[in-house]
């Protein structure tokens, strides 16, 4: 298998686990490099409810004798495992027939830890089947599954109609539809297993014993942890994914687009074993025999990180884009069926400063299809709906300053404000006359001088 040949073998070790994980081995990691007596690689298997564990030597050379064979089943007698247990042997040439003959022996004996080799050929059958890159030892990631981009149960623009349905003053059937894209990013669910123990001449120092679940962005570049909330939202719905299917989903958005896996699922595993590392890498200060206190800084090697499982999903990014008249309001979120995490709301925003979140009173302007917060929606005086201070003509009218929609309606006001009887007039200016009585007679006689009856 000369396409592997370049690997150390090491190197082959980290290939395989790949490989065994990926063909749906459970709990599989690798013995301590420094004297694995015969176990490179470790995993388990259930069959017919029983649990059994595979040891596994993986042997990078041209040919395999029986001695390996035979110091593998001597290794897994002495394995500590509460169960059965069986053997394997992979190679990246072949066997020889003196090998060949004793794990068959051992399968036709019955014997109680059986051993199956697997060469060259088998891992080119097995590389076909998951994806592996047999130029550099990679496991390519093969994945046409992704989180629903929206309910089935529902419109698939529900949750931008729900988003406005707590702008006041606007009417469901007021809404334009929105333009409507759909971006199937990619992302890779990572469970890892970190055990490790640290001592010195007084004994434990410190334990590490800890199952880490996160999610990736995974497309080009550096791979980036997403936020909790996305997190969630993907660990909870990979029981519930869909083909994706691109044809199909343009018929619901106006725009589809797919991103494509970044790096090998290998290199996912590597970047998530380093990180594991560095998060638990800490300093424990400890007494030794002398009654002195000592520092020393604890760091797990990569055998005491076990990666479970790598599971890559596409994640939907969906982003509403809703004109109103003068005004543009986007609305995006990640999707997975009825579950959502908001990326962007352009909604519960005040168009006219910063003002935002979904605690906050937006008003619908039909004057000009700005939504606003309270510090920018007024009473519009001729009709009595709310209009904007972003379009609204105003005009002080003795002491107060009144909105309008428009010149046309600041106009026709003025010609009611002439015709108004003076108490009226006074009414108009209420918030200064309800102070007190003193207050509104001052204001009448104020609106007397003006009006040159005294």
């Amino acid at each position: 298998m000369a396409v592997l040949d370049d690997l150390s073998g090491f190197e082959f070790e980290d290939v395989m686990e790949d490989v065994f994980r990926n063909l749906g081995y459970e709990n599989v990691r690798q013995a301590d490099r420094t004297a694995d007596e015969g176990r490179d690689v470790i995993m388990e298997e259930v069959v017919d409810g029983t649990r059994r564990a595979i040891i596994v030597e993986c042997k990078h050379t041209g040919t395999v004798g029986r001695p390996v064979v035979q110091k593998l089943h001597s290794a897994i007698a002495t394995f500590d495992f509460d169960g059965p247990k069986r053997g394997m042997v992979v190679t990246t040439g072949r066997f020889t027939n003196p090998a060949q003959e004793y794990a068959n022996r051992l399968q036709q004996n019955d014997d109680p830890h059986p051993i199956e080799l697997l060469d060259g050929e088998d891992l080119r059958e097995i590389a076909g089947e998951i994806g592996l890159d047999l130029y550099n030892g990679r496991i390519e990631i093969l994945c046409d599954e992704t989180l629903r981009p929206y309910d089935p149960a529902a419109e698939f623009d529900t949750p931008v109609a729900e988003a406005f349905r707590d702008i006041k003053n606007i009417e469901a059937a007021d809404l334009p539809e929105p333009h409507s894209a759909v971006t199937f990013r990619p992302v890779v669910a990572v469970t890892a297993d970190t055990k490790a123990v640290f001592e010195t001449s007084v004994g434990v120092i410190h334990r590490i014993n800890d199952r880490t679940r996160f999610v990736v962005h995974a497309e080009r570049g550096e791979p980036q942890v997403v936020d909790q909330d996305v997190g969630t939202l993907v660990t909870e719905n990979l029981h519930a994914t869909v083909e994706l299917d691109t044809e199909q989903f343009r018929e619901v958005f106006d725009d589809v687009e797919e991103s494509r896996f970044g790096q090998t699922q290998t290199e996912y595993k590597e970047w998530a074993v380093e990180r594991l590392q560095q998060y638990h890498t800490t300093t424990v200060s400890y007494t030794g025999d002398n009654n002195v206190t000592y520092n020393k800084t604890c760091e797990p090697t990569r055998s005491d990180i076990s990666v479970q499982s790598i599971e890559p999903v596409y994640l939907p990014e969906v982003r509403h884009i809703t004109d109103i008249q003068e005004y543009t309001y986007p609305y995006e979120y990640y999707a997975a069926g009825p579950s959502r995490v908001t990326a962007e709301d352009g909604i519960h925003r005040c168009v006219h400063c910063d003002t935002s979140g979904v605690d906050e009173t937006y008003t619908y302007c039909p004057n000009c299809g700005a939504i606003a917060c309270d510090s920018h929606i007024e009473t519009e005086r001729l009709e009595g709906e709310p209009v904007c201070t972003g379009c609204a003509v105003t005009a002080r009218f003795a002491l107060k300053t009144k909105y309008f929609y428009d010149e046309e309606n600041l106009e026709a006001f003025r010609e009611e404000y002439t015709e108004m009887p003076l108490h009226e007039k006074a009414m108009e200016n209420k918030w200064m006359a309800g102070g007190s009585v003193v207050a509104t007679l001052l204001l009448v006689v104020g609106l007397l001088v003006i009006g040159g009856i005294i």
